[in-house]
């Protein structure tokens, strides 16, 4: 099967989509090998499917009005690389920083992530690797020092 870059793209806004949604794991089913998916993401973060949408809950959780945009998107072959642009009020406890638990502080937060993602011959995704400014993203959220 031949997925078209537009295909492609379409495949990487819908799991944007459902990710922010709150979507259950079936309806990634379209757009993700659930099965076999791998997340490799910033300090060695390594997760499976059901882990990258338990982040997601937590994400919506401590973020109220949480959005997710994509954009630049390149593709080549079976991979594609794009930049996810995230925002929020920071309204809730954040249960998944990584230097623990942090306390809400109620500001805007934007941050910025680079994805790479693999693609399996039916265009869903079956393997991503996303960087971060984890130290950025920390100061946003008020764990300066920390």
């Amino acid at each position: 099967m031949t997925v078209t870059r537009d295909e492609r793209v379409a495949c990487a806004v819908r799991i944007g989509e459902l990710a922010v949604s709150g979507a259950d794991a079936e309806a990634f089913a379209d757009v993700v090998d659930i099965e076999n998916f791998r997340f490799h993401g910033p300090d060695g973060n390594e997760s499976d499917h059901a882990g990258l949408v338990a982040y997601f809950a937590t994400l919506r959780a401590a973020f109220d009005n949480l959005t997710l945009t994509r954009g630049i998107m390149l593709a080549d072959g079976d991979y594609m690389a794009y930049q996810t642009h995230f925002g929020g009020t920071f309204a809730h406890e954040f249960t998944a920083s990584p230097v623990g638990p942090l306390p809400p502080n109620g500001r805007h937060v934007r941050w910025d992530v680079i994805n790479i993602v693999r693609l399996d011959g039916q265009g869903r995704v079956v393997e991503e690797w996303a960087q971060y400014d984890n130290r950025s993203f920390l100061r946003a959220l008020g764990a300066e020092g920390r």
